[in-house]
C-alpha cells in the first residue's frame, strides 16, 4: 500500500515537471508499477523529455530535483552506467527517489510497464505500444565459462589470508549468478537478489550457507555451498551447455587441498 507521504510526493512533484515545456510525459516504475508499494519503497520517476531539448535539460536537473520536496542528497547513477538517473533522498521523513529523465525515442526499450502519470498528446503511450517490456535472461553459458575460474580466483583469497576479497567474491557469486539462476528457477525475473526471501523459500538456507564471516573456515565452507548451489541450479537448466567439467573438476579439487592446508 502506497503510504501518504510516498502519495503526497507524487502529487507535489507531478505539477512541476508538467510545466517544464521540454517534459512531454511523466511515469512511475519500480514497485509503484508492479502494485507493491511498502512503507519501504522508493519511486522510480520515468521522465520523457523531447528528444531535441534533451540536452539542455541535463544541466538543469539538480535544480528541478530541489523543487520536488526538501532535497537532501543526490548524485548521478554512473556506478551502475546510467548516468541519465538521478538518485535523490528527500525528507522528512526520508524518502529515496529516483528521476530517469529520458528523450522520449529511447523509452520504449524496458524492463517493465510504468504507469503513466501525465503526458502530452499520449506520446508516452504511444511509445511504450511500439515494444514489449522485456527482461533479458542471463546468458547461461557465459556463467558457466566462468564460475570455476572465479571459484579458483576466491580460493586463492581465502588461501592467502585476503578475506574481506574473498567475502567480495562470494557475494559477486550470489549477485550475478546464484541469485539470479534461483530468480529464475522460480518464475521470478533474474534481478540479482531482489526479494529471494520470498521468491526461494525452498532453496533460501542453500544460498544463506554461501554467506561468510570474517575466517578462513567460514569462507571456505561459504564457497564449496556456492559451487555446490551452482551445480544444483545448473541441473535444472533445459538449455544446452557446453559444461566446463574438467575446470570444474580441478577447481574443487583446488578448493579442498586449500581447505585441507588451513582447516
Amino acid at each position: 500500500m502506497i503510504t501518504g507521504e510516498q502519495r503526497s510526493f507524487i502529487n507535489r512533484a507531478l505539477p512541476v515537471l508538467k510545466k517544464d515545456e521540454r517534459i512531454v510525459g511523466v511515469a512511475l516504475g519500480g514497485s509503484y508499477a508492479r502494485d507493491a508499494m511498502d512503507e519501504y519503497s522508493g519511486l522510480d520517476f520515468i521522465v520523457a523529455v523531447d528528444p531535441k531539448q534533451y540536452e539542455s535539460i541535463l544541466p538543469d536537473r539538480v535544480g528541478m530535483a530541489e523543487k520536488l520536496g526538501k532535497l537532501l542528497s543526490c548524485f548521478t547513477a554512473e556506478h551502475i552506467q546510467r548516468p541519465e538517473i538521478l538518485i535523490c533522498m528527500y525528507g522528512e521523513p526520508l524518502l529515496h527517489v529516483d528521476l530517469n529523465f529520458q528523450p522520449l525515442d529511447n523509452i520504449s526499450a524496458r524492463l517493465e510497464n510504468p504507469v503513466v502519470l501525465y503526458e502530452k498528446d499520449n506520446l508516452m503511450s504511444a511509445e511504450y505500444a511500439k515494444k514489449e517490456a522485456e527482461i533479458p535472461e542471463p546468458d547461461l553459458q557465459w556463467f558457466e565459462d566462468r564460475f570455476w575460474i572465479w571459484v579458483h580466483y576466491i580460493a586463492n583469497r581465502i588461501g592467502r589470508g585476503e578475506l574481506f576479497d574473498a567475502i567480495e567474491g562470494l557475494s559477486f557469486l550470489r549477485q550475478r549468478v546464484l541469485g539470479p539462476l534461483l530468480l529464475m528457477k522460480n518464475g521470478r525475473p533474474p534481478w540479482g537478489v531482489r526479494n529471494l526471501e520470498v521468491a526461494a523459500p525452498v532453496e533460501l538456507p542453500r544460498l544463506a550457507a554461501t554467506l561468510a564471516e570474517h575466517n578462513q573456515a567460514s569462507c571456505l565452507k561459504a564457497l564449496k555451498s556456492a559451487a555446490d548451489l551452482y551445480i544444483y541450479l545448473r541441473g535444472y537448466n533445459k538449455a544446452r551447455l557446453a559444461n566446463r567439467e574438467e575446470a570444474q573438476r580441478a577447481a574443487l579439487k583446488y578448493l579442498n587441498t586449500i581447505s585441507d592446508k588451513i582447516l
